[in-house]
């Protein structure tokens, strides 16, 4: 059964079954091409009549994943001009004031979309709340800094989706004013960089950030030289006007090219900041769009009244080194140079040693880089949050994948088929028999905060540093992992 809303641009026509509307590939925004490309995103036209929203829009334009990645991770390419579009489901249009989630993909700035298959939002809208997830600016086209044009078009572009949600929500049965956001990976980076941005406040009330926090940006200094690096290789300016006139599919290969580059290369000189983080199209440091370092803006009081649900998985790292194999190069001799790269000393590193005597050389550098990258960071957000009087939560995802030979762990990404109860879109990463309780427990901490702010757990403060573990069995933990997270203390 068809179902039709109307937006402030017209009406559009959802499909019903089984207790849901889902309505997709709305534009929240004008096609990002001609004299629109690599500029901020304007409101879409309006149209007359009633436009189909029955399949997802196009995805902003991104290289496929590279192997293995492509073969674990489900990442659908639709073609097409119009990629600022979103995807709304509600349990029922026009009801009254329905907690709204909105979904912030990850793929590190540079793949992904809405539209995979893992972020339906049809479990959150039988549990009672409105599920958007939304398409932005990657890349070059998203993130490269370039004179004139705006900086952080992709951040602009999530922000132009929240106005849209403040805008129109309402018609779908969702609260304005009950809007979370949630993103996990990049998605998470953006909700701590939304968190500490001027143009976001008011825009949400709740924010939920998995596996990504408020450290990953760079400079300026560092994107330019990235846009230099661009520019060259195409051969023109790093100006807008000039990367504009060139074939997307030219810009596309260049891009991919040198973020292929900057993992190989870790030239500081080259590459900055970048030579850890191994992004070169994230977010920028610009003064305006991004006035500082999200977690130093959050750390001065920026978002305070924003309640904040953050945590990170216990082997985010195995996710980069366990399908490519590279888990078993790493020998005794590469952990302490390599931990020192991140600023730990050799102490710290028989510290983790000694935690883990069992560890291969390679599990062993993957708990310092899952440390430095993902769980610290979360850490001091939330402890920056919670000093200007902000609520946090903290969780830990401890569940461990069967897949390649038990070996994955609790990596980056498996949490999120759970958060979203779509276990049967991720048998790649899950295995056959997931547990289904895990699923409904996240799923449903996840709607009572997006409701209430509180997730079901106490928050985390500096004398007890409450965290929700969840596994099989789930459960909060007081400080889990204390002695490794005070070898970082001054550190990261």
């Amino acid at each position: 059964m068809d179902a039709v809303v109307r937006t402030r641009q017209g009406a559009v026509r959802g499909s019903s079954a089984g207790g849901v509307t889902a309505f997709r590939g709305i534009p929240y925004a004008a096609p990002p091409i001609g004299p629109r490309r690599l500029g901020a995103p304007v409101p879409p036209e309006p149209w007359d009549g009633v436009r189909d929203a029955l399949a997802c829009g196009p995805t902003a334009p991104q290289p496929a994943y590279r192997a293995p990645y492509d073969r674990i991770l489900p990442n659908p390419l639709i073609p097409g001009d119009d990629c600022l579009n979103l995807n709304v489901w509600t349990p029922e249009p026009g009801a009254a004031r329905l907690p709204v989630l909105v979904w912030i993909h990850g793929g590190a700035f540079v793949n992904g979309s809405g539209a995979v298959p893992t972020y339906d939002g049809s479990g959150f809208a039988r549990g009672g709340v409105v599920c958007v997830t939304l398409n932005y600016r990657l890349g070059a086209e998203g993130f490269a800094r370039l004179a004139g044009a705006p900086a952080n078009r992709g951040l602009l572009d999530q922000v132009a989706a929240l106005e849209w949600v403040r805008d129109n929500v309402a018609g779908f049965g969702g609260d304005p004013d009950r809007v979370t956001i949630f993103g996990e990976s990049a998605g998470g980076m953006s909700v701590a960089s939304l968190l500490s941005m001027p143009r976001a406040a008011g825009l949400f009330r709740r924010a939920i950030a998995q596996s990504g926090a408020g450290h990953h940006v760079i400079s300026g200094a560092t994107a330019d030289g990235v846009a230099a690096m661009l520019a060259a290789r195409l051969g023109v300016p790093a100006t807008r006007d000039a990367i504009a006139a060139m074939p997307l599919d030219r810009v596309l290969q260049v891009q991919n090219e040198l973020s292929l580059e900057a993992v190989v290369d870790r030239d500081p000189e080259r590459w900055g900041e970048v030579v850890l983080n191994l992004m070169p199209w994230e977010p920028v440091v610009d003064g305006e769009v991004l006035p500082g370092r999200p977690i130093d803006r959050v750390a001065a009081g920026a978002g305070s009244g924003v309640d904040l649900l953050i945590g990170t998985n216990a082997d985010e790292q195995h996710f980069f080194i366990v399908p490519n194999g590279l888990i078993g190069l790493v020998t005794e001799e590469l952990v302490v140079p390599s931990a020192a790269g991140y600023g730990l000393g050799a102490d710290g590193v028989a510290a983790y040693r000694a935690a883990r005597p069992e560890a291969t050389p390679g599990e062993l550098l993957s708990a310092l880089v899952t440390d430095w990258f993902f769980r610290n960071p979360a850490l001091r957000l939330a402890e920056a949050h919670g000093r200007n009087g902000g609520s946090a939560h903290v969780y830990e995802f401890a569940w461990r994948s069967p897949q390649f030979e038990g070996r994955l762990g609790a990596c980056h990404y498996l949490e999120v088929p759970f958060v979203f109860d779509q276990l049967a879109a991720e048998r790649a990463l899950v295995g056959g028999e997931p547990p289904r309780q895990l699923a409904r427990a996240m799923q449903a901490a996840w709607t009572a905060f997006a409701a209430t702010g509180d997730p079901g757990w106490p928050r985390y403060e500096p004398g007890r540093r409450t965290t929700m573990r969840f596994d099989a069995e789930s459960g909060p933990v007081e400080d889990p992992g204390r002695e490794e997270r005070l070898l970082w203390e001054g550190i990261r």
